[in-house]
């Protein structure tokens, strides 16, 4: 009867001890599936200057490619030369022309202030030949920025990389017209390459600016170290969009079903090994790591 109770006894506590052992396991791997900071949901992204050239023409030389890895003032392409350099031989003449009325204009003031100490002329000449002699002077000095513009466009034909980065999408060819402040060139920052996690809201107490992270990306087999930069600070939201009425659009909700909103926040990438090459738009995976254990 002893023995019995004892069986029972021990069959009760196995089956209690792995009843306890399925509750933490469980708790740990909902834990770690639905509140740990993890996420699939990330995109390697990264800065593209759009490259405009400051004075319009048609291209005379494109001096890169596709793809083309380019240094910060190497030179993209240059826009056909000879419309500017008449425009600065014009400015040129206009300053000669400018310098030698204003030297004319400055000797006759200078005369007929003499003259007027002597009463030779009257007070009213000696001012109006004055007042001409200043407007000779100010109309000089605006040929001379006129003349610096000239110069700046015509240096401003030939059109640099403003950073180091990727060329990107190139369609320039020679011939196309170049218009001013329209871009012509895609240039994709090379050091601004980063990783954006998008987590939910739920999870974002438990990260904080400097968290290490771990970061998988889809095809590569060696993961990336890198670190919490910031958050996001707002997310669209659609109820604020008004409709034909200008009344808000509300979306209808399951009272008991509250979907949390993801929010990006931006990864720092500590050193990319070598041989691999990042492209923005690439699929991360992105956990934080420790971050149960440091808060």
């Amino acid at each position: 009867m002893i023995s019995k109770l004892k069986h029972k006894a021990g069959g009760f506590a196995l089956t209690a001890a792995v009843l306890v052992c399925a509750l933490v396991l469980g708790n740990h791997l909902w834990d770690y599936y639905v509140n740990a900071p993890w996420t699939r949901d990330g995109k390697v992204t990264a800065d593209v200057v759009r490259v405009a050239p400051e004075v319009s023409g048609p291209i005379q030389t494109v001096y890169v490619s596709d793809n083309q890895l380019v240094q910060a003032g190497d030179v993209l392409f240059g826009i056909s030369k000879e419309r500017f350099q008449l425009a600065l031989k014009s400015a040129q003449a206009d300053l000669d022309t400018a310098h030698e009325t204003m030297v004319f204009k400055l000797a006759q003031a200078k005369r007929n202030a003499t003259l007027r100490e002597k009463g030779a002329i009257s007070q009213e000449s000696a001012e109006q030949v004055a007042e001409e002699a200043a407007a000779a002077n100010a109309a000089y000095r605006s040929a001379e920025v006129a003349l610096d513009v000239a110069r700046l466009n015509l240096e401003r034909t030939t059109v640099r990389a403003p950073v180091s980065g990727y060329v990107t999408n190139l369609h320039l060819r020679q011939g196309d017209y170049a218009m001013a402040g329209t871009a012509a060139v895609a240039l994709l920052d090379a050091d601004s390459f980063r990783v954006t996690g998008y987590f939910r809201e739920t999870q974002l107490a438990r990260i904080e600016v400097g968290d290490p992270v771990r970061i998988g990306l889809m095809g590569m087999q060696n993961d990336l170290s890198g670190h919490i930069e910031s958050f996001g600070r707002g997310i669209a939201d659609s109820n604020t969009a008004p409709n034909a009425q200008g009344l808000p659009s509300v979306e209808p909700v399951f009272t008991w079903v509250r979907l949390a909103q993801r929010i990006p926040v931006r990864i720092g990438i500590d050193e990319v090994p070598e041989g691999m090459a990042l492209a923005a738009g690439m699929t991360a995976s992105v956990a934080v790591e420790d971050a149960g254990a440091q808060k």
